[in-house]
């Protein structure tokens, strides 16, 4: 099938993704195998489209698309027949039939992560999230997002800095900017060599609540792993989480500070099974079959010689820490006073041997659970 028949497929009435999906598995001949499968409303509005396109209102959605892909570079029409179509997206329960695309097609063909977070990241996660997603892309991955505001978009803008490849899949048609306040990163996205823009969606869509879990499956579905940087109890976030795990994809979550109400989301999926993330190898030592595939082998280093700029969520010694904590509650700025370090690496210390039920905090401080470990 063509470009225009997929369009046509695309708009046909009563038939959203899964039900399309469900019709592709069939693998019907073009067209008679659709008209004889398809329900009756969709079957005569393609019935018509074939015969008398200047009568049928599936037409206007070729017409305007083959208008925006005449008016710009780079853009582009993506469906199953398409040679850039992304084949993980084949493996959802319903992927998009048609992707509207602007930018370079080649962000496609990088192994993708999903980055993703709350649009109101506190220092510390915008700092992981711009480290993360440079070292990522240094290493070959893209990173795939939202473009929203906060986690998506600090994530992504790092990516293109570095010079790798992101891919932000809108909410919205491929030629409406939202947020507004991302004008910059759109036109990066849709200039700068790596960068690429996606949307299910025709242009002129403007951007619904509906419409970004929707988004987020493609998001998702895009990448191999989804990392969650920093995320509420109720973030959106743990939809993209959810849908992944739904996907078969692998999970990974950042730990954070137990009072950080921006990190609780993160340590609820910790608890519930996400692979703890401290730095990008541990990312990649899940994704290893990917990898090996998909990623060229870093430069070799010498044994005593560490890799460069590898982003580390640094953490003191358990025994120094455990040593420190007793059967009375700790002040976490005497535990501060007597390890000699940081309270943010503190609290990110507390939080693993507290997931690792070493310790618990009470009121008055941190204590030390007795235990035989």
């Amino acid at each position: 099938m063509d470009a225009k028949e997929w369009l046509a497929v695309n708009a046909l009435p009563g038939m959203g993704a899964a039900r399309i999906a469900q019709m592709v598995a069939r693998k019907p001949q073009w067209p008679q195998g659709w008209l004889a499968t398809l329900p009756s409303n969709a079957a005569n509005a393609l019935r018509l489209w074939l015969a008398q396109p200047e009568r049928s209102p599936l037409q206007q959605t070729v017409n305007d698309t083959l208008s925006w892909l005449q008016e710009g570079p780079n853009r582009h029409l993506l469906h199953r027949d398409h040679p850039a179509w992304p084949d993980l997206l084949n493996q959802l329960p319903d992927p998009p039939a048609v992707l509207w695309a602007q930018g370079d097609l080649r962000a496609l063909e990088a192994p993708g992560l999903a980055m993703v977070g709350t649009r109101r990241p506190t220092s510390e996660g915008s700092g992981h999230a711009q480290a993360f997603a440079r070292e990522l892309a240094n290493r070959g991955w893209c990173i795939v997002s939202g473009m929203a505001l906060g986690v998506d978009g600090v994530a992504q803008r790092a990516a293109l800095a570095a010079g790798g490849s992101s891919i932000a899949v809108l909410g919205c048609g491929i030629d409406v900017i939202y947020p507004a306040r991302h004008r910059d990163l759109y036109e990066q996205l849709s200039t700068l060599p790596g960068g690429l823009l996606l949307s299910e969606h025709p242009p002129g869509t403007v951007a619904h609540p509906a419409f970004f879990p929707r988004r987020n499956r493609i998001v998702t579905g895009l990448s191999l792993g989804t990392l969650v940087v920093e995320a509420a109890e109720k973030s959106g976030s743990l939809v993209s989480a959810r849908l992944a795990l739904e996907q078969g994809r692998e999970l990974f979550a950042l730990p954070g500070s137990l009072h950080n109400v921006q990190a609780r989301g993160c340590l609820q999926l910790l608890r519930s099974g996400a692979t703890l993330v401290r730095h990008v190898d541990d990312i990649l030592e899940e994704l290893q079959h990917w990898v090996s595939r998909f990623v060229p082998a870093p430069l070799a280093v010498a044994a005593d010689e560490p890799l460069a700029h590898q982003p580390s969520v640094e953490l003191p010694s358990a025994d120094n820490l455990l040593n420190a904590l007793g059967p009375s509650p700790t002040p976490i700025d005497v535990l501060v006073q007597s390890t000699g370090i940081s309270v943010s690496e503190c609290q990110q210390r507390l939080l693993m041997l507290e997931l690792d039920g070493k310790v618990t905090q009470q009121a008055g401080g941190w204590v030390r659970l007795a235990a035989p470990w």
